[in-house]
């Protein structure tokens, strides 16, 4: 059964919908509770507020986790030369972190929910 976040990977460029499959796919796992919806015209996570979203762009993909998300893994960011500012990070659709945006989720999870 399709939903909206499978209609907004359909409508994204045939060679990045694999990547972003995967990546919701990994968003799922980490938060199996969280709802599945549309917010800010990108797919969300939400449980009683937003938790976490992605947006396809042209040349990156962007995770939008929050500002303590983002300062939390802002050493592993630097480390690994992301581009990331207080609310967002970027990762290259050729070099898509799947382990780390698990850790994002999950650390969303943890630290927004207490919300």
């Amino acid at each position: 059964m399709e939903n909206v976040i499978d209609e907004y990977i359909a409508a994204q460029d045939p060679d990045k919908r694999s990547v972003l499959k995967l990546v919701r796919d990994v968003i799922r796992e980490a938060l199996p509770d969280a709802e599945e919806r549309i917010s800010w015209q990108m797919p969300t996570w939400w449980k009683g507020h937003n938790l976490f979203h992605f947006a396809a762009q042209k040349t990156h993909l962007g995770i939008y986790a929050g500002r303590e998300v983002i300062e939390h893994f802002a050493p592993v960011f630097k480390e690994h030369k992301y581009k990331f500012s207080k609310g967002t990070v970027q990762f290259l659709y050729y070099a898509v972190p799947f382990d780390l945006i698990r850790e994002m989720a999950l650390y969303a999870k943890h630290v927004y929910e207490k919300v």
